[in-house]
């Protein structure tokens, strides 16, 4: 009996081991630490996403109200939270109370300078042009902005870099005296009170405020896309924490892949998109633009998901020119569109070149 029942324990024992390993393979293993972890990565519990109420950020706005971000997101928990300005973002980011960012294209450079390298990437664009410097019609030459106040978003935010910038190129200081250009610091919504108030010249912004300030009187006396090649460079792109994009590439490729349905709704159905913008922006700030202004503000831009990686230096050096950093950045390692090229493959279409800033600082 006993010499019967052993083998059949035995037998008993190696078939519940075989269940229990053929239960383990069929269960994903584990990720280890270290790189092998950050590239299998895992869907993350929550994207925390940051934007600004302006025309500018039109993919970020549609993206929300669409739902098109939710959408790509799935279960991932998306929360929001708006801008004025750059500078204000990039401590969120940097501070950990953010994941991504639409953002300015100084403020991302900053961002990446202020960490070493090591904080944030840029992973896509969205937004070209829409960048002004609007002033009083009596303002017809660059020498007549002496002794003026002009307003900008904020310091060192992206308007702001390029006018400071500008007024270096055109032999104007920045500071007071009738010598001088004063260059203010202003949100937006006051810009626009002080210029009817006559309390300031005019300012350097962006849709829709420069618009805005258009619709209350003011010229354009400079628009930025005649100063760069082809009118183009990145007013808004999209940048992420490294150690998200390390930890969750899914949840980047989501975002993206909503991104580009928002980005393919302002360009395929404009006047949708303006309605859906305006919207947000009234929901956000609680007023909604004239419908002038609205049309003006999206006839100055155009949406598309390629960071323009290869304006970036020259952005770098402008920082300098503008004293906003008091050196050039080293850029290496600052773009990085694995997961973009991921999603526009996926879609059929064209990759985007990284122009050499996706290697890594030696």
């Amino acid at each position: 009996m006993h010499r019967l029942r052993l083998p059949a324990l035995v037998l008993a024992l190696v078939a519940l081991l075989a269940l229990t390993a053929c239960s383990r393979r069929e269960e994903p293993a584990a990720p280890s630490a270290g790189a092998g972890a950050s590239a299998a990565g895992t869907p993350a519990a929550e994207l925390r996403l940051g934007y600004f109420p302006n025309i500018t950020h039109a993919p970020a706005l549609i993206g929300v109200a669409n739902g098109y971000f939710q959408q790509e997101l799935g279960s991932t928990k998306l929360t929001t939270q708006t801008f004025n300005a750059g500078p204000e973002e990039v401590s969120a980011l940097l501070g950990g109370s953010l994941d991504a960012g639409f953002i300015g294209s100084s403020p991302a450079i900053n961002a990446f300078a202020k960490s070493n390298g090591q904080a944030v990437r840029l992973v896509a664009g969205s937004t070209s042009g829409g960048a002004q410097l609007v002033v009083s019609p009596d303002i017809t030459s660059a020498d007549q902005l002496k002794g003026k106040v002009i307003a900008t978003p904020q310091a060192g935010n992206t308007q702001d870099v390029a006018f400071k910038k500008w007024l270096k190129e055109n032999n104007l200081t920045n500071g007071t005296g009738p010598d001088a250009v004063t260059v203010q610091n202003i949100d937006n919504p006051r810009t626009l009170d002080l210029f009817k108030q006559g309390q300031v010249a005019g300012g350097w912004l962006p849709e829709p405020w420069s618009s805005r300030l258009v619709d209350a009187g003011a010229k354009v006396l400079v628009d930025e896309k005649t100063l760069w090649p082809g009118g183009q460079f990145p007013t808004t792109v999209l940048i992420v924490r490294t150690q998200y994009l390390q930890e969750h590439p899914q949840t980047v490729e989501a975002l993206l892949r909503g991104e580009q349905k928002s980005i393919d709704f302002a360009t395929t159905q404009q006047a949708q998109a303006k309605t859906v913008t305006n919207d947000a922006i009234k929901q956000i700030t609680n007023s909604a633009l004239a419908p002038a202004v609205l049309d003006r503000a999206f006839t100055e831009l155009s949406f598309g998901i390629d960071p323009l990686a290869a304006t970036f230096p020259q952005l770098s050096k402008d920082s300098v020119t503008a004293g906003a950093t008091e050196k050039e950045t080293n850029l290496a390692g600052f773009v990085d569109v694995t997961s973009l090229n991921n999603v526009l493959t996926a879609a059929g279409k064209p990759t985007v070149d990284a122009a050499g800033l996706d290697k890594a600082q030696g």
